[in-house]
Parts: C-alpha cells; structure tokens; sequence
C-alpha cells in the first residue's frame, strides 16, 4: 500500500507541474509534431516559479486511444512494462480506453488560460485548519484516492477538479461523487486496466490479483474518466526522487521517505509551490 501511496502523491506533484506546463507556453510545438486531436489549451503568459523544471516534451497528462502506439514511441513507453510504460499491457489499456469518452483536459466551454492548481493530501494536517474556502479559490484542485470531502468541508473545501486513484483506493458511495470532477486512474498493473474494462462493460471483476478488494462499482461516468500517462509516473520518480528504474517487488521497499521529504522541503524553500498548511 505505501508504495501505490507514493506513486499517487507523486503523480499528483507532476500533474500539478504539467498543468502548468501546457497552460503557460505559447508555441507548444509537440502538438503539432504528433497532430493530437484535442481541444486547444489558452496559454499563460505568467511564467511559473518553477520554470527551471518545465523542461519535459512532449508530455500531455491523458492517454488517448487514436494515438497510444504513438505517444508510447515518443516516452520509449514501450520498452517499460507497468507502472512506468506500457509493454506488455497495449491490449489492456487499448480496451480499457475503449470505453472512455474523452481524453480532454479542460472541457471546452473552460475558457480561463491563467490556472491555480492545489494538491491537497489525505493526512490530518488539514484538521482545524478550516482552509476550505481557500482551497476552493484554486482554479484547480488535485485530490488523491478516497480522501473525504464530505463532512469535513470546511477543513478541506468543496470542489474536486482532479481525483487520482487506483482500484483499491476509489470511492463507491455515490453520496461522494462530484459530477464537475474527473477521476484519474494511475495504473500499476494491467489488471487495473482489465478491472477498469470489467466495470465499464458491466462485468464483475476479479478481484484476486489485488492486494486488497477493489471497487466493484463506479460511481463516476466514463466521460468523466481518464487515464494517466506513465510518463508522468516516470519522470516524478526517476528525475525528481531519483529511484531505481525497476518496480521492486516488495511496494514498500520504494517508499523513500526520506527522499520524498527532502524533496518536497527543496520545492518549498525555493517558493516552487506554497504550504497552506505551515503556521
């Protein structure tokens, strides 16, 4: 479980940088190389603090079937199987996006160039902090698994423009379902991808290859569900935490804390992004 922990925190931390990425330049240039069919992002022209780490091609967040053998060339996602590319999984995330309607960032009526994105995490941090309405002032809000927001609004806000999870992690009372979020799915093995398909197809998943029972319901419609590139995976772990190039095995063995800690405390100092938390 830690180990999916960290990989969903550090999704969360690139998807924060890409947004940023896409929203600010102007001559966005890999569109045009790999002819994307997808809605045209306004730019920013307010360039961000972390510039400096915006040095990444080719990199959009969602996966599209009409052109997954191509982006999978482009990130070399062929050569690494699950969860930093896709060899040996093709055919499951050809048939799992199959049932997705979209692969659109911003829907088209969002006409607004210049975002503020927040990460806000599951931990307890949050209590009594009463950040809620603050947090609904971001423009965009990334949350990860089944973090509650109901009954706790005010400590963690309202709003949900982003839910990463993984089938073990997502939430199945419709009670907690905002129709105006996206729910992200960072895959880990193919049979999250198979589970994803069962669901959508209307059949009863297996649940034997997980390391606890997933979900056995959506409460998100496919228009609202997208699949995260494992180049943002990748590229969190290998450039950013520097971790070894191989999955261990054993989850917990990749949960650096340390590294992760140190991390976060150099983007912190360097005023990259802004811990609402902090007294």
């Amino acid at each position: 479980m830690r180990g999916y922990m960290v990989f969903i925190i550090l999704s969360c931390i690139f998807l924060y940088y890409v947004l940023h990425c896409i929203l600010w330049r102007e001559n966005i240039s890999w569109l045009r190389v790999i002819e994307m069919k997808r809605s045209p992002v306004l730019s920013c022209s307010s360039k961000p603090a972390f510039e400096s780490l915006l040095s990444f091609r080719g990199i959009y967040p969602f996966m599209c079937t009409n052109d997954l053998k191509m982006i999978a060339t482009l990130h070399e996602s062929e050569k690494l199987g699950l969860p930093y590319g896709v060899k040996k999984s093709v055919h499951h995330f050809y048939l799992a996006l199959s049932k997705l309607q979209s692969c659109e960032l911003f829907p088209e009526s969002d006409k607004v160039p210049c975002k503020k994105c927040i990460v806000v995490g599951n931990g307890a941090v949050l209590k009594n902090k009463t950040l809620g309405k603050q947090i609904d002032s971001y423009d965009v809000i990334i949350r990860i698994n089944d973090g509650p927001v109901r009954g706790h609004e005010e400590d963690v806000g309202t709003r949900t423009t982003f839910r990463i999870f993984y089938p073990e992690s997502v939430f199945t009372n419709p009670a907690d379902n905002d129709p105006n979020s996206v729910a992200i799915l960072t895959v880990f093995k193919s049979h999250d991808l198979k589970w994803l398909w069962e669901l959508l197809a209307g059949i009863t998943p297996e649940v034997n290859h997980f390391w606890k029972k997933p979900a056995l319901n959506l409460i998100y419609k496919p228009e609202k569900i997208r699949i995260l590139d494992p180049i943002i995976t990748r590229i969190a772990a290998f450039n950013m935490l520097h971790f070894p190039t191989t999955f261990p095995k054993k989850e917990n063995e990749y949960h650096n804390i340390t590294a992760e800690q140190i991390f976060l405390k150099n983007i912190i100092e360097k005023n990259f992004v802004i811990n609402l938390t902090k007294d």
